[in-house]
């Protein structure tokens, strides 16, 4: 079976006018255009328009892993990058220039092939697993082949079918829970970003700002940015998020330039995080694509011997697949375009596509691509078709030669969309049936168990394993999926894999 998928469910519409999102207007007229026509826009309630402004706004909310993604992964030097196991280091410049050339690749490819609003890029979550855990035992290209072996598993997975009867498996209502974990998780992530929550050196886990109060002139723009942001949304604005990011960006640029706050760190906790918003330098660089290939398929199986490396290969396959799966089931959603059972269409080309994502990312040490939750600021501005991933593609390719212009977009910006989006979403809750105590708890440890343990992965785990046991507990073991079972096993070594790891060693 090719990955175009033709089946009537691939293509087929919404089946209930309850599943389309809570913003969406009546359907357009019909376009006789070629781009209507091929992503199918008027189709699906949308127009032209909406999906350029959707990719313009899953773009800038998702820009900074151009710059986040070398932070992690690279360096200016061997003293401030992240050395493996020979000493050997990856340059910020050519991870950034793979960042935004694979993230642009494979973002294409998924708006033709799947059709949907979604964007990939580098996960956070591996590229972090890479950077502090795996290259202490293999080098940087070893890691690497070990992300492409996982990306190969993730496609095979999908190409035979096993992940979709694995997304049919779960409970319809577990799925509304992973929608809503999903919103609140995102909704953190912008808290925590925009410096709205802190850590505390003691006490409660978080806070509100520095001290119990905002301190910060850049989180301050953020309030302002949610607020401005959440009215326009409100009032239906068209484009409302797209003109709340670039009115915001201007307002942080403005305050910049008079205050001068530059960047944050520890003896500046006042500047912005990340990017601050100001133009500087040259504006146009050639990319270094010299990463681009540079990856040992094998080379950690001989290091560091072959249940190791498997142990390894087993926490990228989980983290990736069940990230991706979950943050697809919320897209899907919030978009509009899921089915009553919560599948959507082309599900298949989707899962293989995003499974490619992973190898494509190994290949160009880059980490893992996979679907981002950020394409919600997208999906919230209108789009509702692969089209808006072709412009978001575009973009980051264009990314690849003007760093500096997407570096203007400051941190707290994009997590003021990132909130909003999160709100959006949490209308999903209303399908969960709270009044059976068999579904309310495993959907309540679902949607608070990820934005407390910062992981799409650990939620739905947590949910899988809650729903069949408390399932089976309650007496109704034979409506449990055997699947579920299966994938529960998986998650139970999945969370054990550190005394797993530790037996290995010893």
């Amino acid at each position: 079976m090719t990955i175009l998928d033709n089946s009537h469910e691939e293509h087929s519409a919404p089946s209930t006018r309850s599943q389309r999102p809570a913003n969406s207007t009546p359907q357009p007229p019909a376009s006789d255009s070629f781009l209507d026509r091929f992503f199918q826009v008027t189709q699906r309630g949308s127009t032209l328009a909406r999906e350029f402004r959707g990719g313009l706004v899953t773009f800038f909310t998702m820009a900074y892993i151009v710059i986040l993604n070398p932070l992690i992964l690279g360096g200016f030097s061997a003293d401030n990058a992240p050395t493996d196991v020979a000493g050997g280091w990856l340059s910020a410049a050519q991870v950034g220039a793979v960042t935004g050339l694979t993230a642009g690749v494979m973002t294409i490819l998924f708006g033709l092939i799947a059709n949907l609003p979604f964007g990939l890029a580098a996960g956070l979550g591996i590229n972090s697993f890479l950077a502090v855990s795996v290259i202490q035992e293999v080098t940087w290209a070893e890691a690497m082949g070990l992300v492409v072996i996982n990306g190969i598993l993730i496609v095979l997975f999908g190409i035979t079918g096993a992940r979709t009867a694995i997304f049919r498996a779960v409970p319809k209502e577990l799925k509304a829970a992973i929608t809503v974990g999903i919103g609140l998780f995102i909704a953190f992530i912008g808290f925590v970003d925009s410096g709205f929550v802190k850590a505390t050196a003691g006490g409660p886990p978080v806070q509100l700002g520095n001290g119990g109060s905002i301190t910060s002139i850049p989180t301050l723009v953020f309030i302002v940015g949610l607020l401005a942001m959440g009215i326009l949304v409100a009032r239906k604005v068209q484009g409302g998020l797209l003109i709340g990011i670039v009115a915001t960006t201007f307002l942080a640029a403005v305050v910049e330039a008079i205050l001068h706050l530059g960047p944050a760190s520890a003896t500046n906790p006042g500047g912005w995080h990340l990017n601050t918003p100001v133009l500087s330098g040259q504006l146009v660089s050639a990319p270094d694509l010299a990463l681009v290939g540079q990856f040992d398929l094998f080379g950690a199986f001989g290091r560091i011997g072959g249940l190791a490396a498997t142990m390894l290969v087993f926490t990228l396959v989980f983290t990736n697949f069940f990230d991706a799966m979950g943050t697809m089931t919320g897209l899907a959603k919030s978009a509009g375009v899921a089915h009553k059972d919560g599948t959507f269409p082309r599900l298949k080309s989707a899962f293989i596509v995003e499974g490619f994502g992973a190898i494509a990312g190994g290949a160009t040490s880059g980490s893992s691509n996979t679907v981002y939750i950020d394409s919600a600021a997208g999906i919230g501005e209108g789009a509702r078709t692969g089209l808006a991933s072709v412009v978001t593609g575009v973009l980051f390719l264009g990314s690849m030669f003007l760093t500096p212009l997407t570096s203007v977009v400051p941190l707290e910006v994009a997590a003021a969309a990132l909130v909003v989006v999160g709100a959006m979403m949490m209308a999903q809750i209303r399908e969960i049936k709270f009044s059976k105590f068999t579904v309310a708890l495993p959907a309540f440890l679902t949607i608070v168990t990820m934005p407390l343990s910062y992981s799409i992965a650990n939620g739905i785990g947590v949910g899988f394993i809650s729903w069949a046991i408390i399932g089976a507990a309650s007496g109704k073991a034979k409506k449990v999926h055997p699947l579920m079972w299966v994938v529960s096993a998986g998650f139970l070594v999945y969370f054990a894999r550190g005394p797993i790891n530790l037996l290995l060693g010893a």
